[in-house]
């Protein structure tokens, strides 16, 4: 997803310098949009005002922010780093008290929206810090969002990220058992979707999974596995703030059996292919 979000970025105008963790990823960035490749993090964050990070998880964004080669290493005071990631409230914590001992602002920014909202550049961003760093970065992330929201404090965004995902399980296993309901009654499925999704079923999962899931392709899209590690830390801060959430625990589980279905990499709409 960074690879089209730092593309937004470069359009729009502004001078980009890109790391990637693979290098060749990098390398093909620059090559297509005329700007820099950086062998570090510290080095792509060297001067830079504006930091965006997009990674996999919490020790992820540790290895590129922390230590000698890390980003905030390379980062002047006052510089603000922005993280993309579907992480955990308490590594923005954490990595927020790290930055602050460098004088750098810190703002957690989870996405919504997937690699097609990052592409189109209309991704839904949660944030959480203070308003004056918000102020600074969200008219520069509107390159590639649709909207950005400042939730709360840092750790705020995480959280919100958190109620998204809780969302979308449960509304991905309704509308498998939906379709598979309906099929096992021989209905036309085409025809059923077309109809409800004028109405109160109406959703974003429904419209753009829905036929998708009847053509049994699940080849896009966000993966079984990083859903797995998104709901992972859903009940991991549930545990922690004795939030009760029996619904999203068994669909954690539908998605671990669709794991051992050889499924990680299917689209997280394949809840279907248990059915």
């Amino acid at each position: 997803m960074g690879f089209p979000m730092a593309g937004h970025l470069a359009r729009a105008g502004h001078q980009v310098c890109v790391y990637n963790r693979t290098a060749a990823r990098a390398e093909a960035w620059a090559e297509e949009f005329g700007h820099r490749a950086a062998r570090t993090p510290r080095e792509a964050a060297q001067n830079a005002d504006i930091v965006f990070a997009c990674v996999g998880n919490d020790d992820d964004l540790r290895g590129v922010t922390l230590g000698d080669d890390g980003a905030f290493a390379g980062m002047k005071p006052g510089a603000v780093f922005v993280d993309h990631t579907t992480a955990s409230a308490t590594v923005a914590r954490e990595l927020h008290a790290r930055a602050t001992e460098r004088s750098i602002a810190f703002m957690d920014a989870p996405v919504s929206g997937g690699q097609s909202g990052a592409v189109e550049g209309i991704l839904s961003i949660m944030c959480g810090g203070d308003a004056a760093t918000f102020e600074k970065v969200e008219p520069i992330m509107s390159a590639y969002a649709r909207t950005a929201t400042l939730i709360g404090d840092v750790g705020a965004g995480q959280l919100a990220k958190m109620v998204n995902q809780i969302c979308v399980a449960g509304i991905l296993q309704g509308l498998a058992e939906g379709l598979a309901f309906g099929r096992a009654a021989g209905l036309d499925m085409h025809k059923v979707l077309s109809v409800i999704s004028k109405g109160a079923a109406q959703s974003w999962q429904m419209e753009n999974r829905g036929a998708t899931m009847l053509e049994d392709n699940f080849d896009f899209g966000f993966a079984v596995d990083w859903m797995r590690k998104d709901l992972g830390l859903v009940m991991e801060e549930a545990r922690r703030n004795g939030a009760t959430l029996p619904t999203t625990a068994l669909i954690d589980q539908f998605y671990g059996d669709l794991q051992k279905m050889g499924g990680g990499r299917w689209d997280t709409s394949s809840l279907i292919k248990r059915l």
